[in-house]
């Protein structure tokens, strides 16, 4: 395996480089090597869960078969966990304050204090924020836009929670533009802000 660590499903399309060739094995032993443990940091967040693998396994700007895709999205789509009152809406002011977030899972954040979402770093959310990534969609009125229907809270509840329930290769951006480590969750228990109707 060539330079596929670097790939992974991120959907990068770029060739890889005419530079010295590295193996996924040797890129995992750099990266080992060099990350100090500290805090709630450990080595482990280098381990792939098998989404990851499945997607560093292929070849750059290669699809996964679609048989592993399938399998991928029914497993992920199983572990969606719903709210026990059934109620899919929250807060969204208190969403918009996690939203805004990018506090949490850092060495030097505590872990018991409930990490934000950062998703203004890949999403549009709201007009008044002009510092967004453009990297996700915009979710700006997702609500308005697509309609506020049962079905459609559920999938968008479903789709924070776990994405690669929908999109095997469609899984966010993750650390050092597409390295396949430290793939991040939204928390899709609080109301994101795009229900909202601003």
């Amino acid at each position: 395996m060539r330079t596929r660590v670097i790939y992974g499903c991120a959907g990068t399309t770029a060739p890889p480089s005419s530079g010295p060739q590295v193996t996924t094995e040797q890129a995992i032993a750099v990266m080992k090597a060099s990350f100090i443990e500290k805090g709630q940091a450990k080595l482990d967040r280098l381990d792939q869960d098998d989404v990851q693998k499945a997607c560093s396994d292929r070849p750059p700007g290669t699809p996964l078969p679609k048989e592993v895709g399938q399998r991928i999205e029914k497993e992920q789509l199983a572990s969606i966990r719903y709210p026990a009152d059934g109620k899919l809406l929250g807060d969204w002011k208190r969403g918009e304050k996690i939203a805004q977030s990018g506090v949490g899972k850092q060495y030097t954040d505590d872990p018991k204090v409930v990490a934000g979402g950062n998703c203004y770093a890949c999403h549009e959310l709201t007009k008044k924020e002009l510092a967004f990534g453009t990297i996700g969609p915009s979710l700006y009125n997702f609500g308005r836009k697509r309609g506020f229907t049962p079905e459609n809270r559920k999938y968008a509840y479903a789709k924070v929670y776990n994405s690669e329930a929908f999109a095997a290769q469609g899984a966010r951006l993750i650390s050092g533009f597409g390295l396949p480590f430290g793939r991040p969750r939204c928390d899709a228990r609080i109301t994101p802000a795009p229900w909202s109707s601003a």
